[in-house]
């Protein structure tokens, strides 16, 4: 395994290639190359606070994109294996170190100006795999995931494999993703589960306004954002929730309990 601490333009007789013309960055800098034909794309203007990257096989890619707004920065542990690719656009930003897995031959893609919390994992795997014991066939392959646009996801949040999360939505805190999630809702639980639709978010911190305060403020409103939600477009099987109905209270619960007792005595006589 080749191991390098130094984030700079690097090309090796293995075929492993960094491609990065930025200021070099040596602070919080691990990428391993344990294969070959590998190559980690990263954009000069990329605002880099952490990063761990591990090549598991041949032939990976990662593309990380340039941070042209004011982000949290840019804190990830990436996994990439066998003909794997994980792509991160532009203006991404994380509060904490996010994992990201992409491997056998599987695409992770992150659209721009998503927001990350903390101790977020994004896996198109489960490391390790299942069998039925009477077939003996797997039974969790490796799926690639997408999430859209100006997505939020809260703390200790993960999102599995086979997901696509629509733009603009919301994913809640500790909240495990296991079927695509629609643009513009609010998804929460494990599995998570959409609660509220045609929802938009936006960036500004509400820590220090002031009570009653308007919102959103002048020049603060994401126009393309902004969008109703489309359960068109949620595939087959995602799990989309309609609003229940409030249950009847039944008359004799406000009956005092005498009452009650007579009540279903001479219901069963």
């Amino acid at each position: 395994m080749l191991q390098l601490h130094t984030l700079e333009r690097y090309k090796d007789d293995q075929g492993n290639e960094i491609v990065y013309d930025g200021e070099v960055r040596r602070e919080k800098i691990d990428i391993r190359f344990k294969g070959s034909n590998n190559t980690l794309v990263i954009d000069a203007r990329a605002d880099i606070k952490d990063l761990l990257v591990t090549f598991s096989g041949d032939n990976g890619r990662i593309e990380i994109a340039q941070t042209t707004k004011k982000r949290a920065g840019l804190r990830f542990e990436l996994r990439c294996g066998h003909e794997s690719l994980i792509r991160i656009n532009e203006n991404v930003g994380c509060a904490g170190r996010t994992f990201i897995s992409a491997v056998e031959g599987v695409t992770v893609t992150i659209g721009a100006d998503v927001m990350f919390a903390k101790n977020i994992e994004v896996r198109g795997d489960d490391t390790h795999p299942i069998y039925d014991v009477r077939t003996e066939k797997r039974m969790n392959p490796s799926r690639s995931i997408v999430v859209g646009e100006h997505v939020w996801i809260a703390k200790h949040a993960v999102v599995m494999g086979g997901v696509t999360i629509g733009n603009g939505s919301v994913i809640g805190f500790r909240s495990i993703v296991t079927s695509s999630i629609p643009n513009n809702c609010v998804a929460v639980g494990a599995p998570a589960r959409v609660v509220r639709r045609n929802i938009a978010w936006e960036r500004p911190e509400v820590v220090p306004r002031r009570p009653n305060e308007e919102y959103p403020r002048k020049g603060e409103k994401s126009e393309q954002y902004w969008n109703l939600t489309d359960d068109d477009g949620v595939q087959e099987g995602s799990p989309v929730v309609r609003p229940r109905p409030p249950k009847k209270r039944r008359w004799t619960r406000v009956l005092p309990a005498p009452v009650r007792r007579l009540a279903r005595k001479l219901r069963s006589s």
